[in-house]
C-alpha cells in the first residue's frame, strides 16, 4: 500500500493514500502503516481526495487511528473527501467523530488557529 506523509504549517503530518479504496482488502496494512507514521505526532491531517470508497473496516481503521491521537492528546482530521464518501460519512454521522474540512489548507490551518497542542 502506497501511503505518503509530510509535514505540513506547524508540525502537521498530513497523510494521503495511494489506494482509491480503503476496505476489508486493504485496512489491516492501511492501519498498521499510519499507526507507525503517526505515533510522535499530534497534528494529523487524513487527506483523503484519492479516495473513492470506504467501507466499515476503514472506517474502523480511521476511528482507530482518532482514538489512538486522542490518548496522546492530539488529533486526527479528515479533508479533501469524495462526495461519494462525503455522503457516507454524513448518513453515518461521522462529522460527529471526526473534524472533517474542505480542503489541504483549511484543515493544516485549522490547527494553527485553534492553538491546539503540538
Amino acid at each position: 500500500m502506497e501511503i505518503n506523509a509530510k509535514v505540513e504549517g506547524d508540525q502537521v503530518l498530513v497523510v494521503e493514500m495511494g489506494e482509491e479504496n480503503l476496505d476489508a482488502s486493504n485496512v489491516r496494512e492501511f492501519r498498521e502503516t499510519i499507526h507507525s507514521l503517526i505515533q510522535k505526532r499530534t497534528r494529523v491531517v487524513f487527506d483523503m481526495s484519492g479516495v473513492k470508497f470506504v467501507d466499515s473496516s476503514g472506517l474502523g481503521a480511521m476511528i482507530s487511528c482518532q482514538r489512538m491521537l486522542k490518548a496522546a492528546h492530539g488529533e486526527f482530521r479528515l479533508c479533501s473527501m469524495s462526495v461519494p464518501v462525503r455522503a457516507l460519512f454524513d448518513l453515518m454521522r461521522m462529522q460527529r467523530v471526526f473534524r472533517i474540512h474542505a480542503n489541504r489548507e483549511e484543515a493544516v490551518q485549522a490547527f494553527t488557529k485553534s492553538g491546539e497542542l503540538v
